[in-house]
């Protein structure tokens, strides 16, 4: 189950596409993020002077190779790795966790064919796993506990001779909480089994040092951190196994054929770069909105349930379950006074289904279908909060009241 997104297209006076968006409050940063202009200025030469293929060696091509590694170098700085030999560029933060389990799984069959992973990852990551499975793969799928943490001592319980991999995201897109990374991978060392996290949501929010973590393999997303959407990248330490991807060219050291996204790459390094330079007062910044909003909310409002814990969760997250509505029609109200959000339920071919991240952490189905996340950005100002707590308390009232 996907999260919804709704959004109503806000035009300037002029009715053209400048300032399309900027009288609303965006609070859907988890969901992607707007390109940083610093970024878009330095993509902008690869799409038109410096057009050159990496691949040639001409003159053109070796300027073009030559963004392309710096782009990876600036990657390696974000995430405190250890070679440029170690990271690789892919097509965002799905194609990186699919790589990442396929790909280890394919290189590693001969020691077994188990993997382990949690309730409430990404479905990047699950739909992955229960391909596996279709495939003679036998995958643990470990329960998490009220506030989403998945516990070392069940991976421990949980790992065998034959498992290989055990990947567990480092912060849930959903609620938010950041997952004991380091524990986890001591114990799949402990083992022999390689260790993958799933770093979208942490990347350019939380600090990163890949070396220290434990993770064997360690996937990202530009767009999550004012990056150019379509582009990502795959953290894989030096001495790993893993197939290769794509089969043609010799891109990406011979794992990744197709010719090289130059403005994408080069998108993706600055956006790390810029967001890890300013993570700090960002990251103050976010955590300070985000208590206001809470407190904001809960000052106003009985029967609100945080969904996730309180510490130890990704600064600039919050999501709530708001008990007796619908999250889709305060999500859509919302919408209507020109507030961004998500709501922790969608609906899919039909049906509506509640969050199996919520669910995962013991929410009745009627809890998490009355969810609402609201993921904040260093954009984001005291006014727009000060606003949402104006407004929704009042609409939250109304919903209840509609329902008797």
């Amino acid at each position: 189950m996907d999260i919804i997104h709704i959004t109503r297209p806000v035009r300037d006076e002029a009715g053209g596409g400048k300032g399309k968006y900027m009288d609303r409050i965006y609070l859907d940063h988890a969901a992607t993020t707007r390109l940083s202009g610093k970024v878009l200025e330095g993509m902008i030469p690869y799409f038109t002077d410096c057009y050159g293929n990496p691949s040639s060696i001409h003159a053109t091509g070796r300027d073009a190779r030559k963004a392309v590694e710096q782009a990876r170098r600036k990657v390696l700085a974000a995430l405190h790795a250890g070679s440029t030999q170690e990271i690789y560029f892919t097509s965002g933060g799905t194609e990186s966790d699919n790589w990442a389990i396929r790909g280890v799984a394919e290189a590693y069959r001969d020691k077994g064919k188990h993997i382990i992973t949690s309730r409430i990852e990404h479905h990047a990551v699950l739909h992955t796993c229960q391909w596996l499975e279709k495939q003679g793969w036998e995958v643990t799928y470990l329960p998490v506990d009220a506030f989403g943490r998945v516990s070392p001592d069940d991976v421990r319980n949980a790992i065998r001779k034959d498992t290989v991999l055990v990947s567990i995201m480092m912060a849930n897109n959903e609620i938010g909480t950041l997952e004991p990374i380091e524990e986890i991978a001591e114990i799949a060392h402990e083992h022999g089994a390689l260790m993958h996290t799933d770093a979208v949501q942490a990347a350019g929010a939380v600090p990163i040092f890949v070396e220290t973590s434990g993770a064997d393999l360690l996937s990202l997303s530009a767009h999550k951190f004012e990056g150019p959407k379509g582009m990502g990248a795959l953290y894989v330490r030096k001495g790993t196994r893993l197939a290769r991807l794509l089969h043609g060219g010799e891109q990406e050291r011979h794992m990744r054929a197709g010719t090289e996204n130059v403005p994408g790459m080069v998108g993706l390094g600055l956006a790390l770069e810029e967001a890890t330079e300013h993570l700090e007062e960002r990251r103050s910044h976010v955590l300070a909105l985000r208590e206001r909003l809470y407190h904001g909310i809960c000052e106003q409002l009985d029967g609100v349930l945080l969904n996730g814990p309180l510490e130890d969760r990704l600064p600039g997250n919050l999501n709530l379950s708001f008990l007796g509505i619908e999250g889709e029609s305060l999500l859509l109200l919302l919408d209507l006074e020109g507030i961004a959000a998500s709501s922790g339920s969608a609906c899919t071919a039909g049906s509506l289904d509640p969050s199996h991240v919520l669910m995962a952490i013991g929410r009745s189905r009627e809890e998490a279908q009355a969810s609402l996340r609201m993921t904040i950005g260093h954009e984001n100002t005291e006014e727009e909060i000060d606003e949402v707590i104006r407004l929704l308390p009042g609409i939250v009232r109304n919903l209840r009241s509609m329902r008797g």
